[in-house]
């Protein structure tokens, strides 16, 4: 019999600094909808998965040994071809760091877009397919 192994990613949690501008980011310039669950947390929900948001001045435990806003690195996929974000963004003034560029990702190339959020967290915009 084989051991036991994880299967998909279900949530990760970000530590943010304003709570309001995080929101704001991630629903009007990513598509996410905010959930609200248990005592007033907040958590940003995508297709399957979400981004449960922790307080920076004070994360909920338990928490990462050393909880700090901006010290996030994720990757997001999308099936929107980069020449639509990059559209998107200019007409919400959000800079784009880099990108488009070819990227190798977890089922194979892609072509990302990278961006930063309120907090300063590197956030990827990835695209599987051609343009």
């Amino acid at each position: 019999m084989s051991p036991p192994r994880v299967d998909t990613l279900d949530h990760l949690v970000l530590t943010v600094a304003d709570m309001e501008a995080t929101v704001r980011f991630y629903t009007q310039v990513l598509g996410m909808q905010l959930e609200r669950f248990g005592e007033g947390r907040l958590a940003l929900r995508f297709g399957s998965q979400k981004i449960n948001l922790h307080p920076a001045e004070a994360p909920l435990r338990p928490h990462a040994a050393r909880p700090t806003a901006g010290s996030g690195d994720l990757c997001l996929r999308t099936r929107r071809p980069p020449a639509e974000w990059v559209g998107h963004l200019a007409a919400l003034d959000v800079a784009v760091e880099l990108g488009p560029v070819a990227r190798t990702g977890a089922e194979g190339p892609m072509t990302s877009l990278y961006v930063r959020d309120p907090d300063g967290n590197l956030v990827e915009i990835g695209f599987y397919g051609e343009e």
